[in-house]
Order: structure tokens, then C-alpha cells, then sequence
């Protein structure tokens, strides 16, 4: 709870990932992707969740049947269905438009309306008179139903600026109508944030709504602060995607809003242990829309804790204010210290320091890693997208044994005639003090590698089956050299809930992915046997 003007007030998160999030380019959710969404929305507990538009498309119109038959409806967290006014010229009550939103069975329901004269005349091809009948005719007929029922003032701030009194009468319109809450939209995201303030401020002081929401799209790179500005302004409910997912530029961040409101504005969104699950949700919606996650993502990205310079690293060790404005664990995130020829001996001792507490920050192991880190990276190799080859080195410093097999020999061959799978590798790998041949056939010759030394090694090692390769690339390190260049090939693997980079540099493409798979298993072997 929060004091405006003098009243406590609480801010409501309206969640509209499954449906302005998906308009954006690239971002799609099956229909068994929207179930499992929302389940987990509701779990976390978010106030509101967009869950879409029935009547716009099947996937929506099974989306809410499946809904009502599992219950969820009943759940905490209010589901939503969206949608519009009726038509201009028709009724209400005939509307197929709102009868659709009715028969969802969703208990909240946002339909939008047109706030701005352009769009009355220019869209609707209506007078600016009808339109505020179909807005209110709309809402009324949804409120005598007895659902909660939001207003979406569409391109308000624009509307306002434009005719200030007819935006208002907009607002009035639906509040007379039965709507519970009116939406402030900048629908085309370029306003600036003293100008989303004086209309939030205008429209709370002239129509007072028990929920005044905001809705912003970020074509200025504004959504958040524009989002901030109006809560200041007296906005209690704000509209958000996770990682800014949206139509065009996209919308106000749900991850970075959330951590803003809570950790510097002192709103009280969510509770602790809900905050420290933002990292994990983040990256869960970005796996669920099979898209690359943000790593420079403000507070969840790798990124947003990750520090480089020596200088940084040696302060950020002493006291973690003097480069980090917040704890990261607070929204689930980690500190990362980077290495590169960069590095200074703090950032290899903090890295150590994980393998083996004891280790002191002018011990000889921290000198020699250093030496080793740098005539590495001279050679090619690039430790920060690497962190697991990178471990791997330390525990060699360290005297560890971080080999829990030797690939004591390979061959991969390829045959364009064998069709897809093209390729055969056979590798010869020594477990303790037994020897081991296999062969894999693969789509390519690292493909046929990987098969091969994981088939190989997983009756000794079962938690490879549990592993997979993720991510694989190849950059040339010397152009001019042409295909005698030294290359660097990066895996990143996965196990459980964790990733890792491994590298491998070399003039032979084929040896530099063997060291980086090799690197890979090593990683895993040794994270399942909590040596990582």
C-alpha cells in the first residue's frame, strides 16, 4: 500500500502477454502454451492475466472452453477476455462482438473504444457523438451482466492532447456505463512522460474512477518511464508484457516494472518470494515463445549483475553497493564476474574462490590462472561466453583431476551420397582404466561427434542423457588467412536448470567443436558430481 494525494492505494498488474504480447513480430503461443501460461501466471499470482480475444479466432474461442472446463475461472488471478465495442450503428445487445466476450465465461472483461476525434472520423467513419453511445451502450450491457468490466481508452494521450474535453467525455461515457476502471493507452508509444503525468493527473482529478489504468506502448523507448509517470500521476492499475514482448517497438517491461515499483518506488506489487521468482519467469515465457532471451535485460538479464573490469570487480568484492544499485538475489538473478584480458586479479580469485574457498587472493594459483587466462585469449579463446571451459582451466590450476574421461582418438568421415544423415564418427574413449570404441551416424560431422561421444560415455555417466546441446557457433578469428583460419566454435549445453559455454579454438574446425563438446561433457560430469 501506498499514500497519493493524501489515500492509500494499491497498484494492480494487468498482465497482457498472451494478447498484445503475442501481436508482436515473432511471438506466437499454441493453444497448449496459453494453458500453461496462465497456470502459471495464476500460480505466481498475478492480479490480472489477458488471457485473449474470443470470437477473434478458434484458438481463442478452445483457449476459453478449455478454461471453463478445468475450472480456471475459479482460480486466483482474474482471467480476461478483450475485445471491442459493438459496431458503430448497430446495438449493443445484438452485438456478436460482445455476446462472444460473454460466453467465454471470463469474470473481467476490457473492450476498447476510440478516444481520439482522427480515429472517430478517419476509423469509425462515425460522428463523435455515436461514438460515445457505442461505448456506453457497450459497457452497460456488459456490467448489467454482473462481470467486472475495463474501458481501453485507445490512442487517449493523442485524443487528449488533441480535444482534451471529448477524451473525457470518453472516460465518462464508459464509467456511466458500469465499467469499473478506464485505461489510458498510448497506443502509438510516443509520448513523453510529462505528458502521460498531466493526463493521468486530468483524468483522475475530472472523472475519478475507483481503477485508473495505463497502457503504453515503447515506440520512444518510454514505456517504462512513461509507465512510472503515471502511477506517480495516481494510475493504479499498469499494463505490462514479460521482456517487453508487444506490437511494433513493443510494451512496457512486466520484469523491469515490477522491480522499479517494488525495489525503488516502494509499492508493494508482489511479495518477496514472488519478486525472487521474476529471473525465473522471464526466461520461462522466452522458452515458451522459442525466442532469445535479453541477456541485457535491467534486473533479469546475465548481463544486469555481470562486472568486468578489474577495477569494478576488486570494489564490487568489498561492498556490493559501490557497483550494484540492488541485491540481485532479491529479483533471482546472480552476480557474474567476468574474465578477459580485461581481468584483474580480483575477478580470477572471486572465480576461484567457487572451486575452492580457501584460496587466497595472492596465492601462485591465482597469478598462474591469470597467465594461462590471457595466453589463452591471445590464441582466441573468449572465456566470457565460456564460463564452463573457463572452470575447467581453475580446476586444472588447482591440481584437480577434470578429466573424468580421455577421448584417446576419433575419425568423422563424410559421404554427400548418404543423404541426411551424411556423416560417421567412431571415437575411442578411456573410463578409469577401460577403453571404449563407438560409432554414430549424424547430420553433419559434429553432429556425428557429439552422438558418438555421448552414446559412448552415457553407460558411465547417465546425467549426459540428461544434458543437451543448445546453442553451437563458429566465428573465423582471421579472415585473410581464408579456410586456413583459426576458428572459434562456442557449445553452450544444458543440464537441469543450469547453462554453460565451452569453447574450443583451432585452424581445424572439426578439432576446435571436439574440444568445446569435450569441454561440454567434462562440465556436466562434473556439475552432477557437485564438483561444479
Amino acid at each position: 500500500m501506498t499514500e497519493n494525494d493524501g489515500r492509500a492505494r494499491k497498484l494492480w498488474l494487468y498482465d497482457t502477454t498472451l494478447r498484445d504480447g503475442a501481436q508482436g513480430e515473432g511471438i506466437q503461443f499454441s493453444l497448449g502454451d496459453k494453458l500453461d501460461y496462465i497456470r502459471s501466471m495464476q500460480e505466481w499470482g498475478a492480479p490480472y492475466i489477458e488471457a485473449g480475444w474470443p470470437g477473434a479466432n478458434p484458438k481463442d474461442d478452445e483457449l476459453f472452453a478449455a478454461l471453463r472446463a478445468e475450472g480456471a475461472f475459479a482460480r486466483p488471478g482474474r482471467i480476461v477476455a478483450f475485445g471491442s465495442t459493438c459496431k458503430a450503428g448497430t446495438q449493443a445487445a445484438q452485438s456478436p462482438l460482445l455476446q462472444a466476450l460473454l460466453a467465454s465465461g471470463a469474470p473481467t472483461v476490457t473492450i476498447f473504444g476510440k478516444s481520439w476525434g482522427l480515429h472517430v472520423r478517419e476509423v469509425l467513419r462515425a460522428d463523435e457523438t455515436e461514438n460515445l453511445r457505442i461505448i456506453h451502450d457497450s459497457t452497460a450491457f456488459l456490467a448489467r451482466s454482473g462481470i467486472e468490466v475495463f474501458f481501453d481508452a485507445e490512442h487517449f494521450f493523442d485524443g487528449w492532447k488533441d480535444d482534451g474535453d471529448y477524451a473525457r467525455r470518453v472516460l465518462e461515457a464508459a464509467l456511466r456505463g458500469g465499467a469499473r476502471g478506464v485505461v489510458l493507452c498510448d497506443t502509438n508509444g510516443g509520448a513523453l512522460p510529462e505528458e502521460v503525468e498531466r493526463g493521468v493527473r486530468a483524468a483522475r482529478e475530472t472523472c475519478g474512477p475507483e481503477m485508473l489504468g495505463i497502457h503504453v506502448h515503447n515506440d520512444g523507448g518510454l514505456a517504462v518511464a512513461n509507465t512510472l509517470a503515471a502511477v506517480a500521476a495516481g494510475a493504479n492499475q499498469f499494463h505490462c508484457c514479460w521482456n517487453g514482448y508487444g506490437e511494433r517497438c513493443g510494451n512496457a517491461n512486466l520484469g523491469t516494472l515490477v522491480s522499479l515499483l517494488q525495489l525503488k518506488m516502494g509499492h508493494e506489487i508482489v511479495s518477496a518470494e514472488q519478486l525472487a521468482r521474476l529471473t525465473h519467469l522471464g526466461r520461462y515465457v522466452a522458452e515458451l515463445t522459442n525466442t532469445l532471451f535479453d541477456e541485457r535485460q535491467p534486473f533479469l538479464g546475465r548481463s544486469a549483475f555481470a562486472h568486468k573490469a578489474g577495477m569494478h570487480v576488486d570494489a564490487v568484492l568489498k561492498d556490493s553497493r559501490t557497483f550494484e544499485h540492488i541485491d540481485p538475489a532479491l529479483v533471482g538473478n546472480t552476480r557474474r564476474i567476468l574474465i578477459s584480458e580485461q581481468a584483474g586479479r580480483a575477478n580470477v580469485w572471486e572465480r576461484m574462490r567457487r572451486l575452492r574457498r580457501d584460496v587466497a587472493k595472492d596465492h601462485p594459483f591465482v597469478a598462474e590462472a591469470m597467465r594461462r587466462i590471457k595466453e589463452k585469449e591471445n590464441a582466441g579463446y573468449q572465456f566470457e561466453a565460456a564460463e564452463g571451459s573457463l572452470d575447467l582451466l581453475l580446476l586444472d590450476v588447482l591440481g584437480a583431476d577434470a578429466e573424468p574421461f580421455v577421448l584417446e582418438d576419433y575419425h568423422v568421415w563424410s559421404d554427400p551420397a548418404r543423404g541426411q544423415l551424411d556423416s560417421v564418427a567412431v571415437v575411442k574413449v578411456a573410463v578409469g582404466g577401460e577403453s571404449v570404441h563407438m560409432a554414430a551416424e549424424g547430420d553433419g560431422p559434429v553432429n556425428a561427434l557429439d552422438k558418438a561421444l555421448r552414446r559412448t560415455l552415457a553407460t558411465f555417466f547417465p546425467a549426459l542423457e540428461q544434458s543437451e546441446l543448445i546453442d553451437y557457433k563458429v566465428r573465423v578469428l582471421d579472415g585473410s588467412s581464408g579456410t586456413g583460419a583459426q576458428v572459434r566454435v562456442l557449445a553452450e549445453t544444458r543440464f537441469g536448470q543450469s547453462k554453460w559455454g565451452t569453447i574450443g579454438v583451432s585452424a581445424n574446425i572439426l578439432r576446435a567443436s571436439a574440444k568445446a563438446l569435450i569441454d561440454a561433457l567434462y562440465v556436466v560430469i562434473l556439475a552432477e558430481q557437485g564438483r561444479l
